[in-house]
């Protein structure tokens, strides 16, 4: 166990006030791609960019080709929680850990019992009608073919935040009241170059400012602990 690992758990053992914020590198241990590095989705080459599917607008537009996007990338069969989502809601458990804010979409964190999780951009797990708001279940846009339709005609879509579209404000001011209280801020597997959930770091004004990524991000020199490591190697260890 490295220094900077064992200051970490150290700082963990002491606290019962942290908050864990986290991308999509928590659970890319899991068998699920992130968007941005070198083999992600981002990286990978489709009739048109991700970015663009994933949008509201063309959603709006073209049903069916985002429809084949979302059942083939997004849809991960089998995935299972990894060491991080297990460490952190052991920790909640324990009465250590205040809250997950997540920007997955993928469910894992409840999966492996976290029970307060802020899901910044929604779930693939829920589903619901753009027209009426009719909830539906996730296997109605995750599963099947072609453009789900809802008994009043309108398209089923997943609850999840599309480009183009506003996080939700309950949720994002929860996350920023959970951080601005926090003792330990725990930042996982994340860039940090999304906005406007990047800047949800701002808000934190303690003195335990964990980074934990693979790669360096824009504001590491702003941590008091960074450790550049895959977050479940890091969390088997504390």
């Amino acid at each position: 166990m490295n220094s900077a690992v064992e200051t970490l758990k150290q700082w963990v053992a002491e606290s019962d006030n942290i908050v864990f914020f986290g991308g999509a590198g928590v659970s890319t241990e899991s068998g699920i791609p992130d968007f941005r590095s070198t083999d992600g989705l981002y990286s990978q080459h489709y009739k048109y960019p991700p970015e663009q599917i994933l949008s509201h607008s063309f959603f709006e537009a073209q049903p069916e080709e985002y429809f084949r996007f979302h059942r083939d990338k997004l849809v991960i069969e089998g995935a299972k929680p990894n060491a991080a989502h297990l460490k952190l809601a052991e920790w909640e458990r324990e009465g250590k850990l205040r809250a997950v804010i997540t920007q997955n979409i993928d469910g894992l964190h409840q999966a492996a019992g976290s029970r307060n999780v802020l899901e910044l951009h929604g779930s693939i797990l829920r589903a619901y009608c753009a027209r009426c708001g009719k909830k539906h279940p996730a296997d109605a846009v995750n599963h099947g073919e072609g453009v789900p339709r809802c008994s009043c005609g309108g398209v089923i879509r997943p609850d999840i935040v599309m480009y183009e579209e506003p996080l939700d404000m309950d949720t994002m001011q929860a996350a920023i009241n959970y951080i601005r209280n926090a003792d330990i801020l725990i930042i996982g597997g994340t860039s940090l170059v999304v906005y406007p959930a990047a800047g949800l770091i701002d808000y934190y004004g303690g003195s335990k400012l964990v980074l934990v990524n693979l790669a360096q991000t824009a504001q590491d020199s702003r941590a008091d602990l960074v450790i550049h490591e895959k977050i479940g190697q890091v969390f088997s260890q504390l």
